[in-house]
């Protein structure tokens, strides 16, 4: 076949794939026009999943008749004053969106120019030729899609169901709304409002509203700042983890984006504090010189390349861990409420007859008689039975408290002044002996102890090739072992920190996490994991009775050890329950 040029129309629609593939992208794009056009205030309504409507209204500087009619062909655009596409600092940018739209779809446009006495509407159908009329409206543009891919059928085989389509599309005006605080925006589907943000919030406020009170409850704030990149925002906790990435934003002076690089910065900010298949909630916004970042990456504009993209990943990251690592511990308010749930269950299916007693005496509560009959087995060394007998003194502003109990050897039950601590000594002291280990690591090396007599140890053949393996990571982290004879292994020096550990034990663990360090990415992503099966072998263990003072010293190792929230592994190392808390449980507020 002959080359020839294609008809005008052909044309369009096929650049309109590149642009709108789904309802959602239409609906981005006309969002982001009402953005650029200086919106306090943008309307979305959208029915039939998209495909039998979306309206998009804004009150921003609106259009003149000559302008509503270039707004229709390819690449015509407000957004390049200078031709200068190396320094985009609009959303919408290549002139594609609304003759995109008008190729696939029956398209109508309205607008009426600030200060104009008359506004003007232009429709469309499939590529038409558009026709100018005066128009009823107030201020502002209203756009209007109907029919979206009729001109295009085969499209709509691959769209998904209404559901799926609407939550995209509102996936999209959230990601907008959470950019942009200071605009007001609105998401009605089916004659439901799913989302009405009024204008002029800050930005803290707007994330409480998009991302609910629970996130700002259970995250710390984040901010900081290299050379013209400033990284702002909110980072989750570990404990409030997601089993997916669903609830991480990212925002590129003013853009939200879906990047690589972001997320895998995030990945590696907590990497050291989460489990696996575990993904943290996150809001960042990164604002930078228009010249560092690239967003012509791609016309859906969800892309973005950085010109330094490690020094911006190497932001992300510090930032993140600064914020983790703020030196006072910080309780998940969803466990708390977890745990709250846990009494109730334990005590509606509690099947003890209590003793006779007027209701009146507990304020009319007689759930009172069943909660205190459910036995805990309080094992407190002897020091703390004898000062149990007395006053007990008061609970000094720490801010875990002062400790009261230790219950089955594992869980210190520390008093505050406004409710009680529940810790699990165990995570607790992993967590502390790691993160000694890193900053003695960070700082000058792992203080080592060598040992006047070597301690061989036999093991297995896996083992002792496992360990082998790794006997340059294992020095770097203070461990000095070597191969002897086929399957014994010899160790000359040890960390200081861990001097009486069971090393036996903790080779046995090294081995048998051989494999899982192979899939980590960089080589202090595997010294930390070895670091971290060290602590993990030589903190408190499971059944230790402590005496009060030694569970207040773990108590205020807490406080002033970053990340002394959640163990090496992601679990949390204490549980923190108000007096409300705990009034409710027993019916008193």
């Amino acid at each position: 076949m002959r080359i020839r040029r294609l008809p005008e129309g052909t044309i369009n629609r096929i650049a309109a794939g590149e642009v709108i593939e789904r309802p959602a992208s239409a609906v981005k794009e006309l969002v982001e026009n009402a953005i650029d056009a200086g919106a306090s205030r943008i309307e979305v309504v959208f029915r039939g999943g998209g495909k039998s409507l979306i309206r998009v209204s804004d009150d921003g500087f609106g259009m003149t008749a000559e302008e509503l009619a270039l707004a229709l062909e390819r690449h015509a655009t407000s957004k390049l004053p200078d031709d200068d596409l190396s320094t985009i600092r609009t959303m919408g940018f290549r002139g594609e969106a609304l003759p995109s739209i008008a190729s696939i779809a029956r398209f109508s446009l309205a607008s009426r120019a600030r200060g104009a006495a008359e506004a003007f509407s232009i429709a469309v159908e499939g590529g038409s030729t558009p026709e100018l009329r005066p128009a009823a409206l107030k201020s502002g543009t209203e756009a209007e899609v109907r029919d979206i891919f009729y001109a295009t059928p085969a499209r709509l085989k691959f769209l998904k169901t209404d559901r799926s389509e609407t939550a995209e599309a509102l996936d999209v005006v959230r990601r907008l709304a959470l950019a942009n605080p200071a605009v007001g925006f609105s998401f009605v589907s089916e004659e439901r409002r799913w989302l009405d943000c009024p204008p002029g919030e800050d930005r803290a406020a707007r994330v409480v509203r998009i991302m609910d009170a629970s996130f700002m409850e259970n995250a710390v704030p984040v901010a900081r700042e290299g050379e013209d990149v400033v990284i702002e925002g909110f980072a989750g906790l570990p404990t409030a983890a997601r089993a997916q990435a669903t609830q991480q934003f990212a925002f590129v002076n003013g853009r939200p984006v879906r990047d690589k690089l972001i997320s895998g910065a995030i990945r590696g900010a907590y990497a050291d504090v989460l489990p696996p298949g575990r993904h943290p909630a996150v809001v960042l916004y990164i604002t930078c010189a228009a010249e560092r970042v690239d967003v012509n990456v791609h016309p859906a504009k969800t892309e973005v390349r950085f010109r330094d993209q490690g020094f911006v990943r190497g932001l992300i990251v510090s930032a993140i861990r600064a914020a983790l690592g703020t030196t006072r511990p910080v309780a998940d308010t969803g466990i708390s409420a977890a745990t709250l749930d846990s009494f109730r269950r334990e005590r509606s299916g509690f099947s003890a007859t209590p003793p006779p007693r007027s209701s009146a005496s507990y304020g009319g509560q007689p759930q009172f008689a069943e909660a205190v009959q459910t036995g805990l087995d309080m094992h407190m060394p002897p020091s703390a039975r004898e000062q149990d007998t007395s006053a007990p003194e008061p609970a000094a502003d720490y801010p875990l408290g002062q400790a009261r109990a230790q219950l089955h050897g594992n869980y210190i039950v520390a008093q505050t002044p406004t409710g009680l601590i529940l810790v699990d000594q165990h995570a607790a002291h992993e967590r502390i002996v790691y993160e000694r280990l890193k900053a003695e690591h960070a700082a000058r090396g792992v203080i080592t102890q060598p040992l006047l007599v070597p301690q061989v140890i036999d093991v297995d053949g896996q083992t002792f090739a496992a360990v082998l393996s790794v006997q340059d990571m294992l020095a770097k982290a203070g461990l000095a072992v070597e191969g002897f004879g086929d399957t014994s292994l010899v160790i000359r020096e040890v960390p200081a920190a861990l001097a009486s550990a069971d090393w036996k034990e903790v080779l046995q663990a090294v081995a048998d996490e051989v494999t899982e360090l192979g899939t980590l990415q960089s080589v202090d992503g595997k010294l930390n994991h070895v670091l971290a099966t060290f602590a993990c072998h030589h903190s408190v263990r499971s059944g230790r009775t402590l005496r009060v003072d030694e569970m207040n010293a773990l108590l205020r190792q807490m406080e002033v050890t970053p990340n002394a929230g959640q163990c090496n592994h992601g679990r949390p190392t204490f549980i923190e329950l108000k007096m409300g808390d705990i009034e409710r449980l027993f019916g008193r507020s």
